[in-house]
């Protein structure tokens, strides 16, 4: 509760403001509102003298009735709401560190939180990829079980079919018969052939051809006819008489 240490009366008026300076002595000075400035002239002018002693452990101000009044002072409490007082330099630099090493704490557990998450993921990875291949495995072996018990009859059937005739087929097809007619074929009626085609006949039909026929040709063309008239004309004599008889 205020306390009030000298009852002065003092009535304010209308722009001035009324303060008290060490010895609790009432002064007062002429505000500056916005835009304006002081006056060479203006001072603070005396209103009330006291010379009174001030105690440390209380605040004294001119109260609504223009007396003097005092408040315990509330020193070493809290801070008020709204109102903070400035910072040293050197209280920056420690915020500012402290600040700093909390975020690199938080980046490094963040850092490790990833990397265990990448390691579990790569595990849980790893694990379905080995099982995947695990049935891929088993499928291919059941498969293949089905295949080999499917395919073991008929293919021992192939196997005789194609592999020992096929090849004695294709050994006695291949190697003797075509020997033997490449040959005969190539060799013997083909030398043959053409000692007779380009020597023997050809001699005899050239010379037949330019000698002999051409000779009885001529023989046959210029004597024949002639003996052949005269026998014609017998014919005919004879067959005359023949006639003549019967009539």
């Amino acid at each position: 509760m205020a306390e009030k240490v000298v009852r002065a009366g003092i009535k304010r008026t209308k722009g001035w403001l009324y303060y008290l300076d060490r010895n609790l002595n009432v002064y007062r000075v002429k505000m500056v509102r916005g835009g304006q400035k002081k006056k060479k002239g203006d001072r603070a002018e005396l209103v009330l003298k006291t010379n009174m002693k001030r105690d440390k452990h209380y605040l004294y101000y001119v109260d609504k009735a223009g007396d003097i009044s005092r408040v315990k002072a509330s020193r070493g409490g809290t801070a008020r709401k709204g109102k903070k007082r400035r910072r040293t330099a050197a209280q920056r630099k420690a915020m500012l560190a402290k600040k700093m090493a909390l975020k690199k704490k938080k980046a490094a557990a963040a850092k490790k939180k990833k990397a265990a998450t990448a390691k579990k993921k790569k595990a849980a990875a790893s694990k379905k990829k080995a099982a995947a291949k695990k049935r891929k495995t088993a499928v291919k072996k059941k498969t293949a079980k089905r295949k080999v018990a499917k395919k073991k009859p008929a293919a021992k059937k192939r196997k005789v079919a194609k592999k020992k005739p096929a090849a004695k087929k294709r050994k006695v097809a291949k190697k003797k018969p075509a020997a033997k007619k490449r040959k005969v074929a190539k060799k013997k009626p083909a030398a043959k052939k053409r000692k007779v085609a380009k020597k023997k006949p050809a001699a005899k039909k050239r010379k037949v051809a330019k000698k002999k026929p051409a000779a009885k040709k001529r023989k046959v063309a210029k004597k024949k006819p002639a003996a052949k008239r005269a026998k014609a004309k017998k014919s005919t004599g004879k067959r005359k008489v023949a006639r003549r008889k019967r009539a």
